[in-house]
């Protein structure tokens, strides 16, 4: 379908979709980030992703019922407005579009610091904004430039992953030239397999649940493509694969080659340490180019979200109209370049603002991942209750209905009151609760002004 002033192309290709479900949104927190959470949680954090991953496993397939019933670039936003009420599509589509918006400076930043090194005369802010350019001009034209840069990011990061998860499983069964085999001991030999306790391992999930975030994308993605449906159906039934294979599996040979408690872990990375341990040459160097190729991903992704949210919200009203608009091409360029605008202050005022101000500004986006599943589990719950028994027909369905959803619904409240009180993420739950509040009251303005502009319409034309 070519473009419209009013809806959007179906410009992906089902490579293009495959590639992006399996390691479109894999960032760096795999790379560099899991270093952190084995070093908090020891051998256990592979717990950590099995929790955060099992999670993540239930969410998607909440969401793909969903998805493959009404295929749309709203995705959750929409299912909320339509099943729990105008004000929860409102607040979750500007929650999850702010998410990502400052996602941007946080990737820009990683990979200026990279660049930087490579080419220390250029200073980080430029490239920070240089990078930020030049995947917003991916963005502008048509979704199939979008997806021909993840497609090739995807297979960059898979190949990547897929040498290293080799190479390691080599060196820890001794199966690498004049090597001997490291086995599995360090997942018990210093201090146990959870040598800091039950604690650190729920404070390693919490740290693990950014890398996760944007598999969800997908079902945004797909609403672009020739078979929304078919494509949905294929990606989350992949999900269990993915994070079995890229997660656990890399991060078990990480846990069984590098010591939980080497000081260099988390200043290296997990890859990094585990290549180093290995004795592969240039470990930094190759962890670099493969670091920035996925930030730039996360990036192009950042970018390619927050459009298609903002797209979503000007359809239904709850943002300007001229954000719905699309060119010949089926591209909200209206959109990506409100988002992409928001995006560079954010990239700026992360070199301008007192450091202080930036992270409570970051602060404010640290529960919505955990909002976004919420709100999806309660979507699903009473939209296949709106279904009634037509549900049965749903080519993709969830598990156990409704049981493993309230569990799901109850483990995310559980987790949000616990982070309450925690000191390390006190602060993104009161922070993500503040803006909340705010963007509900919103809503109700916004529907309340929007009523009102209709009455006036409807008074106007009776009075003709």
């Amino acid at each position: 379908m070519s473009g419209s002033h009013t809806g959007l192309a179906t410009g992906l290709k089902q490579r293009h979709v495959t590639m992006l479900s399996i390691a479109g949104v894999i960032g760096a927190g795999l790379f560099v980030g899991s270093g952190h959470a084995i070093a908090a949680a020891g051998p256990a954090s592979l717990i950590a992703y099995a929790m955060t991953g099992a999670l993540v496993v239930l969410v998607m397939r909440m969401l793909g019922e969903m998805a493959v019933a009404h295929p749309d670039s709203g995705s959750f936003s929409t299912y909320a407005d339509r099943a729990i009420g105008h004000w929860a599509g409102f607040t979750i589509g500007w929650l999850y579009w702010w998410f990502w918006v400052l996602v941007i400076p946080i990737e820009a930043t990683a990979a200026a610091t990279i660049l930087n090194a490579w080419f220390p005369s250029v200073a980080t802010w430029a490239f920070a904004l240089g990078v930020t350019l030049l995947l917003t001009l991916t963005n502008l034209f048509s979704v199939k430039n979008y997806g021909e840069f993840e497609f090739w990011f995807a297979l960059i990061k898979v190949v990547a992953i897929a040498a290293f998860i080799t190479i390691a499983g080599a060196a820890v069964f001794g199966l690498l030239p004049g090597g001997h085999a490291s086995g599995f001991a360090h997942l018990v030999d210093h201090g146990g397999f959870m040598p800091n306790g039950v604690g650190a391992v729920f404070a390693g999930m919490l740290m693990t649940m950014f890398s996760f975030v944007g598999t969800e994308i997908v079902t945004i993605a797909a609403a672009e493509s020739e078979d929304p449906a078919r494509q949905i159906v294929r990606a989350t039934n992949s999900v269990i694969w993915r994070i079995s294979l890229f997660y656990l599996g890399s991060i078990l040979f990480v846990t069984a080659i590098v010591p939980w408690n080497d000081p260099l872990l988390p200043v290296h990375g997990s890859y990094q340490r585990a290549m180093e341990l290995i004795g592969v040459p240039h470990a930094k160097g190759i962890i670099d180019v493969i670091v920035l190729v996925s930030v730039a991903s996360c990036l192009n992704s950042a970018l390619y979200t927050a459009s298609r949210m903002l797209f979503s919200l000007a359809k239904r009203h709850d943002a300007p109209a001229f954000l719905h608009r699309t060119d010949s091409t089926g591209t909200p360029r209206a959109a990506v370049l409100a988002s992409t605008a928001f995006g560079f202050l954010t990239v700026i005022a992360n070199y301008v603002v007192p450091e202080q101000v930036f992270n409570v500004l970051i602060a404010t986006s640290g529960a919505i991942a955990l909002l976004v599943y919420l709100v999806i589990a309660v979507s699903q719950l009473r939209m296949r209750r709106m279904l009634g028994a037509s549900s049965a027909a749903l080519p993709l369905q969830m598990w156990m209905f409704p049981w493993l959803t309230w569990a799901v619904i109850l483990f995310i409240c559980g987790t949000l009151v616990t982070m309450l009180f925690l000191d390390g993420h006190r602060i993104e739950v009161a922070a993500t609760g503040v803006l909340a509040g705010f963007v509900v009251i919103a809503a109700r303005l916004n529907k309340r002004n929007h009523a009102a502009r209709s009455g006036i319409g409807h008074r106007g034309v009776s009075s003709t």
